[in-house]
């Protein structure tokens, strides 16, 4: 039996040309091989699988190669080449500083470098995974990396870049390598299952290299083991089968549901995916990337950031003209909520339900617009600070507004105000609130006379309170009432200060029946109300000494008592 080598290994990049999606990278390393401007330290980063290390061994080969070909490859077939390929090179030392990161393995390293090279120039020490050293292996090795010899070139190679230390990065010419497309890595895999004899279909690559994240060896990983799976004939179906994928048909029938409005559909596809064994956030996660694939596919100019196959990319096109914008948006902010609060939800099923039905619920306009049309009306505000009159003001009806009230009022006002904002009263926006029927027509017949009798803040409170305790059914109401007092101003206008909006809300909602209670017990017809929003202080804390006086003060006949009985003295 043929010993197997799996693709990963097998088919390990060997030039800078099979480099997959470096290019940039492996062009500047072959024009400094050729120019002659070979720097003495390279640090190697980026994500795992992106082919540092191969390029790190392609350029310690190439550098000492005897015979470069014109595109500045190496030659492989000097003695160099050979003894590379061959793996019996001694101009080329790796170390891997995962289990190698003391300082006494730096210090044995920093001795091997002061022998020169018996075949070639240079000599080519390649640490991986270097952030792995510890701090004391760092400093140790500064020395040698700053001032090598002429002939020792370091490679240093590196996932996580931020753990490297500052005096290293300044000495090292630093390649940042770059997550590999999807398109590169299904173009390397068609040249894998050619050469291995392998039936593969298009989606079903596009599926290997989503799931591999811009990583080769990942992508090669597990291409081999879809192909053990499928006996070397690679579907679609069979590679979702095997990586636990969310095939794509799930998300385009929920889009059909949710554009359908048609919420126990949605619950059932659910329901069914559950079955299958994904996981509630898997679900979720990939409903969002969904809805922002449809997104870009309305476009033909964002259509590049979207990377799949052609015959999914025709179906995502076809349904994103189906989508308008506006749903999409909030489909997408909907979807990553819900998987914001999956983790800490305890029901998490019927909060996958309940972003369902939200979802479905996104093609009414009603459902959509209803934000605006739940606007709490209150003065805004503009640059200047002067509130903007124009501002929408919605009336309050009561029982006052029923047909067969003929009695009129005054409209009342109600001056809603910042109090931190100290505005002069000439600018402030006056809200009326009409109690009056507007439907019927001035009446000359009992019609209220235009009683003004005065009154004082005393009379005033009174008939609050009064009113205030009346309010059983309203208790919202009634403890605002009860926590923010009038104060008369003057021209029978009254203040009341309150500590925060839900407070403010409360007696605008009810201003017209409040002012028809004390109209009524007051006997006059021109009271009018203003709100003012007041930001309460905080008081200073307390000094151990202050508390402990405020103590005594509290507990002054228990104190006595003590000290009576056991002879105690306060100190």
């Amino acid at each position: 039996m043929e010993h197997y080598i799996v693709s990963a290994r097998k088919y390990r990049p060997a030039t800078f040309q099979s480099v997959v999606g470096q290019k940039s990278l492996t062009t500047t390393l072959k024009k400094a091989i050729q120019g002659s401007k070979i720097a003495h330290a390279y640090l190697f980063c980026g994500p795992r699988g992106v082919g540092k290390t191969s390029c790190a061994r392609i350029f310690a080969k190439t550098i000492n190669c005897m015979n470069l070909t014109p595109e500045g490859e190496a030659c492989n077939e000097c003695e160099s080449c050979r003894s590379f390929n061959e793996q019996r090179s001694l101009n080329i030392h790796e170390l891997d500083a995962a289990s190698n990161n003391s300082v006494d393995d730096i210090r044995s390293l920093t001795e091997q470098v002061l022998i020169p090279p018996q075949i070639g120039k240079y000599k080519v020490y390649i640490i991986d995974e270097v952030h792995m050293l510890s701090t004391q292996a760092f400093n140790a090795f500064l020395k040698t990396l700053e001032e090598p010899p002429h002939y020792a070139i370091f490679i240093l190679a590196t996932t996580e870049k931020h753990k490297i230390l500052a005096t290293i990065l300044s000495r090292c010419q630093v390649y940042d390598f770059a997550r590999i497309s999807v398109a590169d890595i299904v173009e390397h895999l068609q040249y894998v299952a050619s050469q291995e004899q392998i039936n593969a279909e298009l989606e079903a690559l596009n599926v290997i290299a989503q799931k591999a994240d811009g990583g080769m060896r990942d992508a090669l990983s597990v291409f081999d083991q879809v192909a053990s799976f499928t006996g070397g004939n690679i579907t679609y179906q069979s590679v979702i089968e095997n990586l636990n994928v969310l095939d794509y048909e799930y998300y385009f029938r929920l889009t059909d549901a949710i554009l359908n409005g048609e919420v126990r559909n949605c619950m059932l596809i659910l329901n069914e995916i559950l079955e299958k064994g994904f996981d509630g956030q898997h679900i979720i996660t990939g409903l969002a990337s969904h809805f922002r694939d449809l997104l870009v596919c309305k476009d033909e100019s964002t259509l590049v950031l979207f990377e799949v196959g052609a015959s999914i990319r025709e179906h995502y096109k076809e349904m994103a003209k189906r989508c308008p914008d506006k749903i999409l948006y909030r489909a997408i902010e909907l979807a990553n909520k819900c998987d914001l609060s999956y983790r800490e939800s305890r029901n998490k099923r019927l909060l996958m339900e309940l972003t369902l039905i939200q979802l479905c619920q996104l093609t009414d306009n009603e459902a959509v617009d209803s934000d605006d049309k739940k606007k709490i009306l209150r003065p805004i505000a503009d640059s200047s600070g002067v509130k903007n009159p124009a501002a929408p003001i919605t009336p309050v009806k009561t029982e006052a507004d029923k047909p067969e009230q003929k009695e009129t009022q005054p409209p009342a006002e109600v001056l809603v105000s910042d109090e931190s904002s100290q505005k002069p009263p000439s600018t402030s926006l006056k809200q009326y609130v009409n109690t009056s029927n507007e439907a019927d027509p001035p009446s000359t017949v009992n019609e209220m006379p235009d009683d003004k009798t005065p009154f004082s803040n005393e009379d005033l409170i009174r008939c609050w309170e009064a009113y205030a305790e009346s309010l059983d059914k309203k208790a919202h109401l009634q403890n605002t009432m009860r926590n923010c007092k009038p104060e008369l101003n003057e021209n029978s206008r009254f203040i009341v200060s309150v500590q925060n909006p839900i407070q403010e809300s409360e007696l605008l909602n009810h201003c017209t029946e409040i002012l028809d209670e004390l109209r009524k017990k007051l006997n006059n017809n021109s009271i009018q109300m203003r709100v003012n929003i007041v930001e309460m202080q905080e008081a200073p804390p307390l000094t151990p000494t202050e508390k402990s006086k405020e103590f005594i003060e509290k507990n002054r006949m228990l104190i006595d008592r003590l000290t009576s009985e056991f002879d105690l003295s306060l100190t």
